[in-house]
């Protein structure tokens, strides 16, 4: 039986992941912490084989970590509002950097998460093109998307240099995701799940209004990815080993925020309601207006399966987890 380390395995992305392998058969070690916010409910369905606490990680792989097949490294700090720069260098980049190191040491697998944060305002595109000087151009708008980007640049750079690597390593841009298992993580919710009860009642759900002539309010764009085909995304890379690279995971297709909330009002059957507000001045001039993964690269990479429409995740993630009396994958 194989064995995978996911860490940040409680969390949103990293425990659907850990979800789909128990569900496949495999031993399942998480690596975070649980907290009081009952994100151990995201764990609840399946059986997973430990958990250990990130600060015993080390330790834990000094006396386990031989027999893994692969680690899966969801775990950072995603707070895009976070201003403490050291504590997302130690938690995003050095946790990352440390495990490269590790798994490169022992001739283990890595997939990792990167995010589409890492290419700021958008104004050099949003292709995931391979090279150091492709990086060199992004412009990250915050201190979390700096702390993925530097481990990005890393990891091409050490590539480039032909350096020791892991035995696969994959890093991965995901862009806007949502799907069940994203009750803990507050305001950081998706849109969808932040509005459903609202919508429920009956009442409005709120949008920013756009301070750029260029974008109606409402109109700022984003590539919504339903977490289901992430998962489905690692579990492709987890059977073919001899894929390595920085890759983006969205749908391709950027979509409004209108559309989102005309996406939840449907699957809801409610009338639609739909006010706006202003942003908030920490945002202002760290907002993204518009985010389109390029999935040329993974495609060609041998990555076949269809990404989920806004309206079928939506209605899926509605109607299978948000009215479902335990609304847990």
């Amino acid at each position: 039986m194989k064995t995978y380390l996911v860490t940040g395995g409680a969390g949103f992305i990293g425990s659907n992941i850990a979800a789909r392998l128990a569900q496949d058969g495999a031993d399942v070690v998480v690596c975070d912490w649980l907290r009081t916010d009952e994100r151990w409910r995201n764990l609840a369905h399946h059986e997973i084989a430990d958990v250990i606490a990130p600060e015993a990680l080390s330790a834990w792989l000094g006396h386990h970590g031989i027999g893994l097949e692969a680690v899966v490294h969801m775990g950072a700090n995603s707070s895009t509002t976070e201003s403490d720069a050291d504590l997302i260098y130690r938690q995003n980049s050095r946790a990352t950097l440390d495990l490269i190191e590790w798994c490169t040491q022992h001739s283990k697998r890595l997939i990792y998460a990167s995010s589409a944060a890492t290419y700021g305002d958008g104004s050099a595109g949003f292709d995931d093109a391979p090279g150091s000087t492709a990086l060199a151009r992004l412009r990250p708008l915050n201190a979390y998307g700096w702390s993925k980007h530097l481990v990005d640049r890393r990891l091409t750079r050490l590539s480039e240099r032909r350096a020791p690597l892991p035995a696969q390593v994959v890093g991965l841009k995901f862009f806007n995701v949502y799907g069940p298992n994203e009750w803990h993580k507050g305001g950081m919710q998706s849109v969808v799940a932040r509005n459903f009860p609202a919508v429920e009642r009956g009442e409005p759900v709120r949008l920013f209004r756009s301070a750029r002539p260029d974008y109606p309010d409402g109109g700022q764009k984003r590539d919504f990815i339903y977490v289901r085909d992430c998962v489905e995304v690692v579990s492709w890379l987890l059977a073919n080993p001899q894929v390595s690279g920085i890759f983006n995971v969205g749908s391709g297709q950027a979509r409004t925020w209108l559309d989102l909330a005309r996406a939840l009002f449907a699957a809801c059957g409610r009338p639609e309601r739909i006010e706006f507000i202003d942003m908030p001045p920490q945002l202002a001039g760290k907002y993204q207006y518009f985010t389109e993964a390029r999935m040329e690269r993974l495609r060609h990479a041998g990555y076949a399966q269809p990404f989920t429409s806004l309206e079928d995740g939506v209605q899926d993630y509605v109607r299978t987890y948000l009215r479902a009396g335990d609304p847990y994958r």
